[in-house]
């Protein structure tokens, strides 16, 4: 395989998932209401807490909140179950709903307001909220304010009134020219549709990998380029202006499979406002799970020895997103010298992007 640019080799990983059709439909929908005030009563105590919606319309809350005895599961104002400092609980019964949020209110300290993290349409698999994580000091990134996706090209009636009723108001499209084109975006009224093309002006594809280890090196390779890239860093720097306007939010940035232009979008917006390396790896990750079937599906049209070849294109692996880390090392030397010099944030817009993403 002849030598590829940064650039070129993004762009094959993101040809190849074109080529492939990724995008399949979805489960059912869980759309959302405006989220009340998050954790507005002094510290929150959780270390961990997750909603997870099940195939069956019941849902299972986790939590763990050390030396706190009693926490109160509410939903839909009324307390639906209680635990100690950590708990398991699944409930039933709920009535049907856009987005069935959660609140965890503990016996003291501030609560929690959680949903699902996947928002179920039929047009898409991996459009997910960016929120519901926990930084390391102790405050929590607050649900319903910024999404990652797939591309929306295959949006259904439905899922676009879903999304209006979760206040989509901005839609960053991180994809090329030649995608939008071949499969334009659907926008939800009302929102507006912001092209922010990490690889403008890039060739679409020279060369693709023709070994396993080709393709991975290609993907790692592409993340490098999603740090340093001169058109990279122009649009994560729209996107970020975005997320820090409130007028703007809700905001969805997302690319054609949600996990590699958006995924490095969502990495470095966990990471600026204090979410742990660790946590920050598994968000990136999950996309592995929530494209897993219609990855299955697209190498399953393969012969085996092509499928061996793209699969890497499709995964996301820790060596992608950690060499994009690197790469901030590397060319800035520190992730505030990152998102100053690239992301054009200094201290004082971070200081606000936190105020208006944490609580707790």
């Amino acid at each position: 395989m002849k030598q590829l640019t940064r650039a070129t080799a993004t762009s094959c990983a993101l040809a190849a998932a074109l080529l492939v059709g990724l995008t399949a439909p979805a489960a059912s929908a869980h759309p959302s209401p405006a989220a009340p005030g998050q954790g507005s009563h002094g510290r929150i105590p959780f270390t961990e807490a997750t909603v997870t919606a099940n195939d069956n319309g019941t849902y299972t809350v986790e939590w763990k909140a050390p030396g706190i005895r009693r926490v109160a599961v509410r939903a839909n104002g009324r307390t639906v179950a209680t635990g100690g400092p950590a708990g398991r609980v699944t409930v039933r019964g709920l009535p049907a709903a856009d987005r069935q949020w959660f609140d965890l209110v503990p016996e003291r300290g501030g609560s929690l307001h959680l949903a699902d993290r996947l928002i179920a349409l039929q047009g898409a698999v991996n459009f997910r909220d960016a929120g519901g994580y926990r930084t390391a000091d102790g405050h929590w990134v607050k649900m319903g304010e910024v999404y990652r996706s797939d591309a929306l090209d295959k949006l259904t009636t439905a899922d676009l009134a879903k999304l209006r009723r979760l206040s989509v108001r901005t839609v960053f499209d991180l994809r090329m020219a030649s995608e939008r084109t071949a499969a334009p975006d659907l926008v939800p009224a009302g929102a507006r549709h912001v092209v922010a093309d990490v690889l403008a002006g890039s060739p679409t594809f020279t060369a693709m990998p023709t070994t396993p280890a080709e393709g991975v090196a290609m993907m790692v390779e592409g993340e490098k380029f999603m740090v340093s890239g001169d058109t990279a860093k122009s649009a994560y720097r729209s996107v970020f202006g975005g997320i820090a306007d409130d007028r703007s939010r809700a905001v969805v940035f997302h690319c054609t499979a949600g996990k590699d232009r958006t995924g490095w979008a969502n990495a470095a917006l966990l990471t600026a406002i204090g979410v742990p390396r660790s946590t920050v790896m598994a968000d990136y990750l999950a996309s592995n799970d929530y494209r897993a079937e219609a990855n299955a599906a697209a190498l399953a049209s393969m012969p085996a020895a092509q499928a061996a070849v793209y699969k890497p294109l499709l995964d996301v692996r820790p060596e992608y997103l950690n060499s994009g880390f690197t790469e901030v090392g590397k060319e800035f030397g520190s992730f505030t010298a990152y998102e100053k010099r690239a992301l054009g944030l200094d201290a004082g817009d971070i200081r606000e992007l936190k105020r208006d993403l944490l609580v707790g």
